[in-house]
């Protein structure tokens, strides 16, 4: 197993903690411990692709982590009894961010069913968007007044992504 593999694995190791710290209202730990997830996500996709060691399990180990993480933030962040409300996301938000991805899994398992194979490959959209994702969990871990400005943009961003990608397989599956 290679270092960027471990990496991501790490990642999702620090997920329960990130969400005990949630639950337990630790918010700096919280914070602490999602910055360095984020920042995990960069470092593990730099090394692969400088090293030139990209492999299947990393194709797919590394999206599941970022979902993983995004979805347990959003959700934990959504349904926090201590979060101020001024910076805490309203229902709506995970579930838009819940429902793009089952969507899009919904999507790729459909394709790979009819076309016997999928080439999986982010969209810069879909980067852009777990990066405001992920910037977004960060401002309402900081109780950043800007919050909810964020997580309005992170919805419309989401959902153009999952457009981006129904639109996307859609064209897969009327290929010959």
């Amino acid at each position: 197993m290679n270092i960027a593999n471990k990496i991501t694995i790490l990642r999702i190791l620090l997920i329960p903690f990130f969400i005990s710290f949630i639950l337990y209202s630790k918010w700096e730990m919280a914070l602490f411990v999602f910055v360095i997830a984020s920042i995990s996500d960069g470092i593990d996709g730099y090394i692969a692709r400088a090293t030139k060691q990209r492999t299947e399990l990393g194709k797919i180990l590394d999206p599941i982590a970022d979902k993983i993480l995004i979805l347990s933030a959003f959700i934990c962040l959504s349904v926090a009894k201590d979060l101020s409300p001024a910076v805490k996301p309203p229902p709506y938000v995970p579930i838009v961010i819940i429902s793009r991805d089952a969507i899009i899994v919904l999507g790729v398992l459909i394709i790979y069913f009819i076309k016997g194979h999928l080439e999986t490959k982010p969209t810069l959209v879909s980067k852009i968007t777990t990066f405001s994702q992920m910037v977004t969990v960060v401002s309402i871990l900081a109780r950043l007044a800007i919050s909810p400005l964020l997580w309005n943009i992170t919805v419309l961003l989401t959902v153009y992504s999952g457009l981006d990608y129904v639109i996307k397989g859609t064209r897969i599956l009327n290929e010959k």
